[in-house]
């Protein structure tokens, strides 16, 4: 496998898979340029070598084909601005503009392609799509690994095109580099912090976690299917039922592998989900009926701060508590302050999930956490231990 920063791009035109699938207000401007920003080391590589750059990505979920509000021109300005240079737009990703624009692109040139969801092909993972893109470029780079876990024609099925020449971009190799080190060269001790609302979201991640971690760390919704399925009381708190056993098992299992599984000791209560609800502190264990769980409290802090100090390798992914309301914040801002501080000491911190990272970025510490995700859906896949075939298809 070659590896980007070796490779001289000087006369190659790179056909690169980027993941601008950013949001859009209804002017079609860009509210959030967090993944075109990342994509910027990347491309300004390959222009500076003397090569020339395809641009392909996706944008939202068209459903019926092409649509205004979809398409990748909106992007236009913001690119120009970003990489300095003119940016070419193909109308579409696989038609006679597309093939023209690529055939005559200049080194030092970019070009965009038209979003690839405008064709059913691109998610079907359909071979004769892939081809018609592989010919548009003579290198293919993949920098998108926020969609590494789906089989799609532009990020799985392309590579075969390129059997000597594909590699991942730099967002790609930071993604694979900082999980594999979390996963499989961690120093110890090794925290996991894991929040959010449901357990069934991250049941797979602790299994695969259990036998890793010294620690885990539980806060957010899913705290309390766990502190019900051990005995106590939770009021109105969310719970998933069906999952009270598996949740009993999960704290055997922790147990059995020499993992210090931690609840919360006290929860911010509401007596109703709003921010200006009534509010209390209370034991886990004693929530009254009619009061739901909303934050962890101040004794859960102290105790999951200590924890984090003393850690070399930290992972997070999910929110303590419900962050976006400013009364029930202090758990989920408490901790990245502690991910952060730990992180300063030489702990190695990764950040991961939509909600931890815009916890981070809520509080101004992604500078000062050792690096932060960007791809939802396929880190979590990659932490439960699944093979993510955008990754696969360029190791192979």
């Amino acid at each position: 496998m070659k590896t980007f920063e070796s490779f001289n791009f000087n006369g190659k035109k790179a056909l690169v898979r980027v993941d601008f699938n950013v949001p859009l207000d209804e002017r079609f401007h860009i509210t959030d340029t967090m993944r075109i920003d990342a994509a910027i080391p990347t491309i300004m590589k390959i222009l500076k070598d003397g090569g020339s750059v395809i641009l392909m990505s996706h944008l939202g979920r068209p459903k019926e084909g092409p649509a205004e509000k979809f398409s990748l021109k909106h992007l236009l300005p913001y690119l120009k601005e970003k990489t300095g240079t003119e940016v070419l737009f193909a109308n579409d990703c696989i038609g006679e503009e597309a093939k023209q624009l690529s055939a005559n692109l200049k080194g030092g040139q970019i070009l965009l392609l038209e979003n690839l969801r405008f064709y059913k092909q691109e998610e079907k993972g359909d071979e004769e799509f892939a081809s018609k893109l592989a010919s548009l470029g003579d290198v293919y780079v993949n920098d998108a690994f926020g969609t590494a876990h789906r089989a799609h024609a532009s990020t799985a099925i392309i590579a075969r095109f390129f059997p000597e020449n594909k590699m991942f971009g730099y967002i790609m190799e930071n993604e694979v580099k900082s999980i594999d080190k979390v996963l499989k060269n961690a120093e110890s001790p090794f925290t996991a912090i894991l929040g959010g609302a449901k357990v069934s979201g991250k049941i797979e991640i602790i299994n695969n976690l259990i036998g890793k971690v010294d620690n885990l760390l539980i806060g957010g919704g899913m705290m309390f299917t766990f502190i019900k399925a051990l005995g106590g009381e939770v009021g109105s708190s969310l719970v998933e039922e069906d999952l009270l056993q598996l949740a009993r098992e999960t704290s055997d299992k922790a147990e059995a592998n020499n993992v210090r599984l931690y609840i919360p000791q006290d929860t911010i209560i509401a007596d109703a989900f709003s921010n200006d609800a009534a509010r209390s502190e209370s034991k886990s264990t004693h929530i009254p009926e009619g009061w739901m769980g909303l934050d962890i409290g101040p004794e859960a802090i102290r105790a999951y701060r200590e924890v984090i100090l003393n850690s070399k390798t930290i992972l997070w992914n999910g929110p303590m508590g419900v962050f976006e309301m400013p009364h029930f914040e202090a758990g989920t801002k408490a901790i990245a302050e502690a991910v952060a501080e730990a992180t300063q000491k030489g702990a190695f911190s990764l950040i991961g999930g939509g909600d931890s990272v815009a916890a981070i970025n809520k509080y101004n510490l992604k500078d000062k956490v050792s690096y932060v995700s960007t791809g939802g859906g396929a880190m979590l896949e990659y932490i439960e231990g699944k093979e993510l075939p955008g990754v696969a298809a360029i190791k192979k």
